[in-house]
């Protein structure tokens, strides 16, 4: 029989290719956040900060809520791009792409940054996350929200057994330094609750920005552009810091 809790209208996709605003606006924010935290990262590894700046418990806090809102946000536009309906190669070449940029993040940063090369970071993390939601995304409301605080549970899991080779899961005690580092578990908790709320929202927000205002074009340009600009930003970023550094000698 039909499950009543996911084909009712109200918990169905809107039809796939729409942008919506409101969704790239929040994605610029995150761009932002991030944008501040590299920068913050940067000004310390120069000399600019104190050396332990980025070691307070805010900064990490600070880490841990921009990632959140990057898989949060991805769930909501998987849902959005193919609740209606799976849209085979659409999905399959985002996925590909941000496969590509994961193997060339952890290419990049085992040449520049040896001991702390990203092994499982944000890329990655959406990777798998996009194939577990896909799995995921149709189950009754009441297991999407289980599967996802069960992954959440189980990001506290520390397997005193489990070495590097188990980093990808997060269930590993002890772990190498590392740039970035986003482990299936916890951080598909985070996604599975993005599409959870994709669904419980869906035909909710009565009264939408709109797409064709100037002010809402500009905020949300960073949103649709945000694989892009999350490869390119620390490279300039970086880049400018070391040119102020060698100005002030």
């Amino acid at each position: 029989m039909t499950d009543p809790d996911y084909r009712s209208a109200a918990d169905r996709a809107p039809p796939a290719g729409r942008r919506i605003a409101e969704l790239d606006i929040a994605r610029s924010l995150a761009l932002l956040a991030m944008a501040v935290f590299h920068l913050a990262w940067d000004l310390t590894s120069f000399g600019f900060l104190p050396r332990d700046t980025m070691q307070a418990p805010e900064w990490r806090a600070f880490a841990r809520l921009i990632a959140g809102s990057f898989l949060f946000l991805s769930g909501i536009s998987l849902w959005l791009a193919h609740g209606s309906g799976l849209r085979t190669a659409a999905f399959l070449r985002r996925l590909w792409m941000l496969a590509a940029m994961a193997a060339l993040v952890s290419v990049a940063t085992r040449i520049a940054l040896p001991q702390a090369w990203i092994r499982f970071g944000i890329l990655h993390a959406l990777v798998v996350s996009s194939c577990l939601g896909l799995a995921a995304m149709h189950l009754p409301r009441p297991l999407l929200a289980l599967a996802a605080v069960g992954a959440l549970a189980l990001g506290a899991v520390e397997l005193p057994g489990a070495g590097a080779a188990w980093l990808w899961l997060g269930i590993a005690a002890h772990r190498p330094p590392m740039l970035d580092y986003v482990p299936i578990f916890p951080w598909s908790g985070v996604f599975l609750a993005g599409i959870l709320a994709a669904r419980c929202l869906a035909g909710r927000i009565p009264a939408p920005l709109d797409p064709a205002t100037r002010a809402v074009r500009l905020a949300a340009w960073p949103g649709r552009h945000s694989l892009m600009l999350y490869l390119a930003h620390q490279p300039i970023l970086y880049g400018a810091v070391y040119l102020a550094r060698q100005i002030a000698g």
